[in-house]
């Protein structure tokens, strides 16, 4: 029909609406909407990551050479990785002394096994009092010495030399380092929120200026989490050492690790880049590690690792007898070596090795789990006790004699008596 043999419609009838052509331009409006989305997001995500990059300096493992380093043991089941990481405090910022120790350096070494399959993991605490043998560094400009503290190594040729010596002392292969800062490490606490540890007495330090409050759980701010897991002369004498403060670093580090998972943190988009941004600002690793996709990489493949697979060791150790030179400071015991071989080997560490100087991730018995019993419990039943202040070690079998070859110093024939309490932990 052609238009003009059309019936021309009369003039009072309402004009049809375009609908069709309506729903055209809303699906063009939602489409350039999910567009600039998509590219903002993008874009975004980019600048996000050069930035967190931007925050990690990475620094070269060539001074580690190829020639001397241990093996890398394979064992057909993926690839083992050890992380070796350090906090650093400079003491050159206000408050940063408050343990009264001069200089600056690695205060905190912990090496850090994934297993090959990712089913297990060990942070293994290395106490900064060790006496051990300090390899070569700075090319030559440093050279190698015995009967020095473990610390040391820092100050002579920082992370690398740091590194070197964990190869030299436990003969095993090191993939990475990660060296924190522990300016940032507070800015990581305040940007969760603070984070809950059981605290069964106060801390107080009043020369210091520490003071960190008791509860179960007490949440401490980033400059309280700092004083906890810094403070070191704190407590009775017999807790004024360098294992009580590994205890109280490997005790909030898991409970950093729990609140960093747990869905108040992973739910708020913002405490995420908050923690990212803390977490990476003055961090230092080797070039290969200093890109949170690599970072990130790492962290993914962790998921399926429950908290109670993650295990942080103190090292065992003993101390050298009160007329030693080395009074006050600590050797490695035949057990330590054990944990080193089965490092090594990518293997479990088993109970017996792990047995009074070893926690986990898991968080703690809850407060009413751990309360005294009511008057009504009957007598000779078994019923949980309260919250102890005191944690006695277990007191380590003498060195035996054929083992002093294997320490890099002199095994001492006599010890002293290991520290009975873990000043600031509840169990």
């Amino acid at each position: 029909m052609s238009d003009e043999s059309r019936p021309e419609a009369p003039v009072s009838a309402p004009k049809r609406k375009g609908k069709v052509a309506r729903k055209h331009t809303v699906g063009r409006v939602i489409l350039v909407s999910v567009l600039v989305l998509a590219l903002v997001t993008s874009l975004g995500t980019v600048y996000l990551i050069r930035h967190l990059n931007g925050n990690i300096e990475g620094v070269s493992l060539d001074a580690l050479g190829d020639a001397e380093r241990p093996e890398k043991v394979y064992n057909g089941n993926g690839e083992a990785l050890n992380v070796l990481v350090m906090g650093s405090d400079s003491r050159e910022c206000e408050g940063c002394g408050i343990d009264q120790e001069g200089g600056g350096g690695s205060d905190t070494t912990i090496l850090v096994h994934l297993s090959a399959d990712r089913s297990r993991a060990y942070a293994v605490s290395i106490p900064r009092d060790s006496i051990v043998t300090r390899p070569e560094c700075n090319d030559g400009d440093s050279p190698a010495a015995t009967n020095v503290m473990w610390n040391a190594a820092y100050g002579v040729g920082g992370p690398v030399c740091t590194m070197a010596q964990v190869e030299e002392n436990a003969d095993v292969y090191v993939d990475h380092f990660v060296l924190v800062d522990f300016a940032s490490f507070g800015s990581m606490v305040d940007a969760v929120g603070g984070v809950p540890v059981c605290v069964p007495e106060d801390i107080v330090d009043r020369p210091r200026q520490i003071f960190v409050p008791k509860g179960n759980p007490s949440v401490l701010t980033g400059d309280e989490a700092l004083d906890y897991v810094r403070a070191r002369y704190v407590g009775d004498l017999v807790e004024q050492n360098d294992i009580s403060r590994i205890r109280r670093q490997q005790e909030f580090i898991g409970a950093l690790v729990r609140e960093v998972l747990s869905a108040g943190t992973l739910s708020r988009l913002d405490k995420v880049v908050r923690f990212l941004d803390a977490a990476t600002e003055s961090l230092t690793t080797d070039e290969e590690f200093a890109s949170v996709t690599r970072l990130g990489k790492v962290a993914m493949q962790l998921r399926g690792i429950g908290l109670d697979e993650i295990k942080f060791v103190t090292l065992p150790t003993d101390y050298y007898p009160s007329d030693s030179e080395f009074r006050g400071k600590v050797f490695w015991t035949p057990e330590a070596y054990e944990i080193w071989e089965l490092i090594k080997a990518d293997k479990e560490i088993p109970a017996r090795l792990l047995k009074g100087n070893s926690t986990s991730a898991e968080p703690p018995a809850s407060a009413a789990e751990t309360e005294s019993p009511s008057p009504e419990t009957p007598t000779g039943s078994e019923s949980p006790s309260e919250t102890p202040s005191e944690t006695p070690s277990e007191t380590p079998s003498e060195t035996p004699d054929e083992t002093a070859s294997e320490s890099p110093t002199e095994t001492p024939a006599e010890t002293t008596p290991p520290e009975e309490r873990i000043f600031g932990v509840c169990a």
